[in-house]
């Protein structure tokens, strides 16, 4: 009797955020924002850090709202892809 299987990917993380670069071929750089509280003074702060994204088709644009996954690694620095834009800039 053989069973199959289905091998499910592990669970790879997600980021939301802005589009604040789309001039290289192939790759967008967005920031994510996120907010968290100061080790020492308790305050409430806003973080940000700059992701590189493989976009294939070269469809986001700056200041796009995007959704990107993380991916095996495609360059020195690009670790995740364009999952899908979330909303168009105005």
């Amino acid at each position: 009797m053989s069973t199959v299987e289905t091998k499910e990917r592990g669970n790879r993380k997600e980021r939301t955020g802005v589009v604040v670069s789309d001039v290289q071929d192939k790759t967008i750089v967005i920031e994510v924002t996120r907010r968290t509280t100061h080790p020492r003074y308790k305050k409430v702060i806003k973080v940000k850090k700059k992701y590189t994204a493989h976009d294939e088709q070269n469809e986001a644009k700056i200041g796009d709202t995007v959704r990107v996954v993380e991916t095996r690694p495609m360059s020195k620095v690009k670790r995740w892809r364009l999952l899908e834009i979330i909303s168009h800039a105005e």
